[in-house]
């Protein structure tokens, strides 16, 4: 059964106050008694770029708790088949964060969850990926999500990253952090006529993606 997105009218850029009890995904025993920044953070988003999260149909907000931030999409789209655009197969969003962190303490994305909807023909593939990476530094984080047809049902993706292995932003510099999410899909052996598509949101437009940050103190 095919489906299309509901459209949601959301402003593209806002200002996210996360409160300082931001959680780790996944600390050890040692880290897990690391004091938090004893301020707020104010992330603003400088940038939201891309085919997937054109002008107005995407929106940042802070959770209610204060522990997160989420994106939700409203045409996040990518398809192929039937009437579908040769470009159709491939969108993209990046992300681009001005973090305001307190003195002595820095960050890492510990975890995301991806959720959307997708609709593939026996053949057809896709995937989903996303990188964290801080402008100017060579270290990136980046997952891969794949999904095979015969699919017609929502999909949920995490991305976890153990404490040893988080990118962290560089103590006492201030660098922009970029989120660069993609959808791709191939036709595979399913028949040209017939549409296949992963969408990163859905009908009801009460899907997005949700970021939780890990903290850990500067040396001296």
């Amino acid at each position: 059964m095919s489906r299309t997105p509901h459209a949601l009218r959301a402003s593209a850029a806002l200002t996210a106050v996360l409160a300082s009890t931001l959680v780790a995904g996944n600390t050890t025993s040692a880290n897990a008694a690391i004091t938090a920044p004893p301020d707020k953070i104010v992330i603003e988003v400088a940038t939201v770029n891309g085919s997937g999260c054109r002008q107005g149909t995407a929106a940042v907000a802070v959770s209610p708790d204060n522990t997160a931030f989420t994106v939700t999409y409203s045409d996040y789209l990518a398809q192929v088949g039937g009437g579908a655009s040769p470009t159709d197969f491939r969108k993209n969003c990046q992300l681009n964060l001005i973090v305001h962190v307190p003195s002595g303490f820095t960050y890492a994305v510990a975890s995301a969850d991806y959720r959307g909807y997708a609709s593939l023909e026996r053949g057809a593939t896709a995937i989903q990926k996303a990188s964290y990476y801080f402008q100017g530094s060579p270290d990136t984080a980046a997952r891969n999500h794949p999904f095979a047809g015969p699919y017609d049902n929502n999909w949920q993706a995490t991305d976890e990253t153990e404490w040893g292995q988080l990118v962290w932003a560089p103590c006492g510099v201030k660098r922009n952090f970029n989120i660069n999410t993609e959808l791709r899909i191939k036709a595979g052996t399913s028949s040209a006529s017939k549409t296949s598509f992963i969408t990163m949101d859905s009908t009801d437009g009460e899907i997005n993606t949700v970021y939780r940050l890990a903290w850990k103190e500067c040396p001296a």
